[in-house]
């Protein structure tokens, strides 16, 4: 497996810091042929990073995805792409990568569901340690398994 994990949210606004903690987690498990980043948001100059992967798994906090997590295949945005300074899709990412390095990785979002966003704090709700948890081993199960699949609300979260 070739793939780049993306956790990205704000640490320091509660369960936005769940793309950044699985980050974290998945890094400490050392997965053959996962590479891991993780920052605030999503910028420009990851399309350079994206460009060089066959797979990429971009993982954030979701305000009203579904329990415990969902995953979903993205494409490049095609056509013209709007981003600013402060933030970039993954599709904005996707079509970057395609644009500029002629590169198109397989992609895929992880919205791991989180419940508490409107205050200031480095802690998770206990709701959204549990998802994280699942989310956690199912990354690791993927990994294993060496594909990434999406994951409907209806799915139990495994591969």
């Amino acid at each position: 497996m070739d793939l780049l994990l993306i956790g990205y949210g704000n640490p320091g606004r509660l369960d936005d810091g769940l793309g950044p903690l699985l980050a974290e987690a998945v890094e400490n498990l050392n997965l053959p042929g996962v590479t891991v980043d993780s920052d605030y948001q999503l910028i420009v100059d990851d399309a350079a990073e994206v460009a060089k992967h066959e797979t990429v798994l971009f993982v954030d906090a979701s305000i009203n995805g579904a329990e415990p997590f969902f995953v979903k295949r993205v494409f490049p945005a095609g056509g013209k792409i709007s981003f600013s300074s402060h933030s970039v899709s993954p599709e904005g990412v996707l079509t970057l990568a395609a644009e500029l390095f002629q590169a198109e990785p397989e992609a895929f979002v992880l919205g791991i569901r989180g419940y508490e966003f409107d205050e200031f704090g480095e802690r998770l709700s206990e709701k959204a340690k549990a998802n994280l948890a699942k989310a956690i081993e199912y990354v690791e199960s993927a990994a294993g398994c060496g594909k990434i699949e999406e994951v409907r609300p209806a799915d139990d979260g495994r591969t």
